[in-house]
Order: structure tokens, then sequence, then C-alpha cells
């Protein structure tokens, strides 16, 4: 069996617990786990994307213990909870799971240890740490908390290995009698979206219908409701991974207006959901995003609309060719700062730009004609954090209107709750004003705010474009990309490349950030940092400068430096 020592086992092993949880649902947990051991010498840790890993590499005895972590963080927050089984972007014989917060969240960070001590934990064992865990996570709370019955919904993607793992899910939630919905085929921002309606049902702040078909007839009302005299010049070519997002994007698809005016002609490629090998294959928002060319299948012809999905639809890039047969991204800073003018524009005509703040959040990968074109055209701010959705959500609930988007395609638009107020409540004092505040009370419903959402953010950057009446290349000449690249280095342990400034900087080994520093001043707009991978020991280096050759010499300089100091 496994062994490894946690910080949290002195916790997780009170001699005294607080609540002894009946014997036939610890029996309980301890049978319906036989099935699903944990492979000998692994060591699973719960991160930003969940657990991920080979489907067959103990990942059902993992998603055995989400399944319990579930109802403790059910009980705990008296909410429904999400579970969704996915590997997203990995290839299909992969697989994963992540919690959704009642919100429609990610797993609050505190949570994540609970989780990963769970999944680390022996069949024999894995009862009493359950008890355990109910009685660390309720122990500031009234002794009848643990009585709460724990509802849990879930959802899964399109791999193979799914319908196995959902068992295994299963057996869990039965062992601790938890109130489940297995909701079959979703999207992670679809499952997300119900996560949130279902525990704001009867709040103020309704988030919508609580079904799939909820989420469907809220954006494309929206959708219709921004469109109102407005055209989209020619289709939109969507490649969709052979992932969930193909049949899901046909659904949206019936509920969407169709024809010259308002409507919306959607080209659907890659959506082979019956050979599971299929998913990511030579296809989707990452394979678009890290080849820099178009997946082998797209047979779009030049300055043809085109954008890929990742395999769960949490991701989206646009690209095109154009008559030279030069390939052209606009991925998620494009999109960042596409959404971020038009909610701008909107904000000042409708004569509310004074009480609100917009601002955009971005990590250290930015390109750095992005943030400048923000901050010196837009003339909003910029919050740089480090990599990680749950780190850049968080940053962007602080403003009123938070525009957040990572450069591989996964953001969205958060409106506080002060925003929703001065948007809704607002009495237009001309025809223009009555414009602009219907169309950010449609931007409400038609951006899903709980996660980033591939298809949500299609639309919305559909309706941006046809507004302005742009072109894929009208939108990439708001500003020129700087020369950039990317290098990875292998180094003996990642763990003395310690960062500051939101990952931009080195603070560790002592004197690695003056010599990238100096390499730096050598170039034009040159920039550059390092940061360890999270996965691997390695270092990943990315540089940019005026010129694609300044670009590749500065990452050259700093990988080298990076080696230099992880020899030693």
């Amino acid at each position: 069996m496994s062994s490894y020592s946690n910080p949290r086992e002195s916790v997780f092993n009170q001699p005294k617990p607080v609540v002894t949880l009946p014997n036939d649902l610890l029996d309980a947990v301890t049978k319906n786990v036989e099935p699903y051991p944990i492979p000998e010498g692994r060591r699973y840790e719960y991160g930003t994307a969940g657990f991920r890993m080979k489907a067959n590499a103990g990942l059902d005895h993992v998603i055995y213990t989400v399944g319990l972590t579930a109802a403790a963080r059910s009980k705990k927050r008296n909410a429904t909870i999400g579970i969704m089984i996915t590997a997203s972007h990995n290839p299909a014989e992969d697989n994963g799971v992540k919690l959704v917060d009642p919100m429609g969240d990610m797993l609050e960070q505190s949570w994540e240890s609970y989780a990963t001590t769970l999944a680390n934990t022996p069949n024999d064992k894995l009862a009493k740490a359950y008890e355990n865990l109910v009685n660390e996570t309720l122990v500031d709370e009234i002794r009848q908390l643990h009585e709460r019955p724990a509802k849990v919904i879930f959802a899964r993607d399109t791999r193979a290995s799914g319908p196995y793992l959902v068992t295994a899910l299963k057996a869990a939630l039965d062992a601790v009698k938890v109130e489940y919905t297995d909701y079959g085929l979703l999207t992670t921002p679809q499952l997300h979206y119900i996560v949130r309606c279902i525990n704001t049902l009867n709040s103020p702040y309704a988030f919508g219908e609580p079904t799939e078909q909820g989420y469907y007839e809220k954006m494309a009302k929206a959708f219709k409701t921004l469109m109102y005299g407005r055209s989209i010049h020619g289709s939109v070519t969507v490649d969709c991974a052979n992932g969930v997002g193909g049949p899901k994007l046909k659904e949206m698809i019936k509920y969407l207006p169709s024809g010259k005016e308002g409507g919306i002609d959607i080209r659907i490629i890659n959506d082979d959901v019956v050979r599971p090998e299929s998913l990511n294959l030579d296809c989707g928002a990452d394979y678009v995003k890290t080849k820099q060319r178009a997946p082998p299948s797209s047979n779009a012809g030049p300055g043809d609309r085109c954008c890929s999905l990742d395999g769960d639809a949490d991701r989206i890039v646009y690209y095109y060719t154009d008559e030279s047969k030069t390939f052209h991204l606009l991925d998620g800073d494009r999109i960042a700062t596409l959404g971020a003018v038009f909610l701008a524009d909107m904000t000042r005509v409708a004569g509310i730009d004074s009480k609100l703040k917009i601002g955009i959040v971005q990590t250290a990968y930015a390109n750095g004609a992005a943030t400048e074109y923000v901050e010196k055209v837009l003339k909003l701010p910029v919050a740089v954090t480090p990599t990680g959705v749950k780190h850049l959500h968080h940053a962007a609930a602080r403003y009123d209107i938070g525009v957040y988007f990572e450069a591989n395609g996964h953001g969205t638009v958060l409106f506080s709750d002060n925003a929703i107020k001065v948007i809704k409540e607002s009495e237009p004092k001309s025809p223009g004003q009555k414009h602009a505040l219907d169309s950010l009370r449609a931007c409400i419903d038609l951006i899903n705010q709980a996660v980033g959402d591939a298809i949500s953010d299609m639309l919305f950057a559909e309706v941006v474009l046809a507004h302005k009446s742009w072109t894929l290349e009208n939108w990439r000449n708001t500003y020129i990309d700087l020369p950039n690249r990317l290098v990875r280095v292998e180094v003996r342990d990642r763990s003395i490349f310690k960062t500051t400034d939101a990952e931009r900087k080195l603070e560790s080994p002592k004197g690695a950030q003056d010599e990238i520093d100096k390499f730096c001043q050598m170039y034009v707009k040159g920039r550059a940092f390092a940061r360890a991978s999270g996965t691997e020991d390695a270092v990943r280096v990315y540089a940019e400068a005026h010129s694609k050759t300044e670009a590749e010499k500065l990452a050259g300089q700093v990988a080298e430096v990076v080696r230099k100091y992880g020899a030693n």
C-alpha cells in the first residue's frame, strides 16, 4: 500500500472525534471502496485542475475519495456541491475529477489538502479518515451539523473511462448516504452553471434555471437581445476537439437565431464523439495554441473566422489565415481585450462609467503588447497574478467588472453585485443610453460568470465583432504582439526556483534574477521570466522582444542562466 506522510495526518488521526459516525455508515465506506484499492507507491495531489492522470492509474480510488470529500463539503456549506469527471485538453486515455463549490467556482483552496489526504488514504483506513474529516471541518459548528443531508450533482465528458469512474463515484456517495443527481454528459461550464443555479435559486441573485435547457435558453435570449438590428458577416467554423462541446454546441444552435439579421451561422467540425480515442487528437484549443496552426481537418479559406474549443469546452481560441497563408492566432489575451473594449464603450455610452471600475487580470505569460494596449489605449488597470485560474478569478472579483483570461483561452467576465445593481437600476436618458444599458444587462446573462465557458465566450466574441463590424484582421490589428519564445529547461530540483511578483521575478537562487535582468536590458522591449513547472523537474522560460531573432536569443540566454543555477 502507498505510504507517505502528510502534515494533516496528526489532525486526521484525532484520538477522540467530536462526533462518532454510525457504524453501518463507516462499514459501508470500507465495503464499497474494496474494488478500488490505491496502487502501491502512488502519490496524488489536488491542484488547479483537480486530480488528473492516466485513467487506469488508480483514478477509481481517487474518485471514490472525492465523493467523500464532496459529502463533507456539502455538509459544511449546507449547499449542493458539483463533481466534474474530465481531463479537459489531455489525451483520451487520461481522465480526472474536480470539485465545484456552491457558487459554481473552484473548490476553496483550503479544502484541496483535505481532498489530497483522502485520495492518499489506503482502503482500510478510509472510513476513519472520513470520520476525522467530518469532525475537523465541522468542529466549530453545532454537533448536529454532520446530520445535514449532503447534496451532490455530477457529470462527465465523453472519455471511454467515464462510465466506469461514475460507478466508483456512486459507490462512495451511496456509502455516506448522499442525495445525488447524475447529469450524464455535460461540458464543464454547464455543470458549474447548474451548481450555481441550484444554490441561488431562491435568492435575490438567482443565476438561472438549473437545467441544461435553462443554460441554452438564458444565453440564447441574451444573444438575441445583443444582436437585435445587427448582422454577423460570414460563418464561424468551430473545432470542437471531438469532445463534449460538439453535441452541446449543436443543441445550443437550436435556440439561436439564424438568418441575415441577428442570426449566426456556425459550422461545426471535429465533433466525433463515437470514437473516444479521437478526443483532442490533432485538434482543439490546446493543439492550435501550442502548434500555432489550424487543425489538419480545417479547410477554411483565407480570412475565414475560425475558433477551437478544448475537450470539455472551457477554453477557446480564435484564428485565421490571411491571403499569404500566414496563420494568425487570437488567444485569451485578445479575447480579454476585445471584451474589455466593448464593456468600456457600453458603460461610457450608458453614462455609468464613473460608477463602475473595470479591470483586466493577466498572468506573466500575457504578451507585453496586450498589457500596453490595455493600459495606454483603453486606459484600464491591469492586475497580474500567478498562473492558475483560481488566482485570476479572485483578482477579477475585486473589480466591478473584472475581465480575466489566460493566454490558453480560459476565462470569463465577472460582474459584482454592485455592477449588476447599477446596470439594472439605471434609468436611461436617451435612446443611446437605453441601448447601452439593455446590452449590458444582456451581457450579464450571456457571459457564464461561474467559470470560463468556450460556448459562452464564443457568442460574446461574435456579438462584439458584429457591433464593431470587425473582421478577425481588424481585431488583430488593435495591437501587434511582441515576438516571443517559450522554452522548457530540465533541472535537477525545480524547488530551488522560487518566484515573487506574480511569478515574474526569481527570488532564488540568489543572483539568477540579476543575470536575467541584465540580458533583458540588452534588447528593445526585452522581457523574460523563469518559473518552475508544477508537475515535472523543469523550468519554463518565457521571453519576448522587439524582433523574433532577439526574442529567441533572449530566451536562450535566460535558459542558460537556469541551467547554470539548476546544475548546482
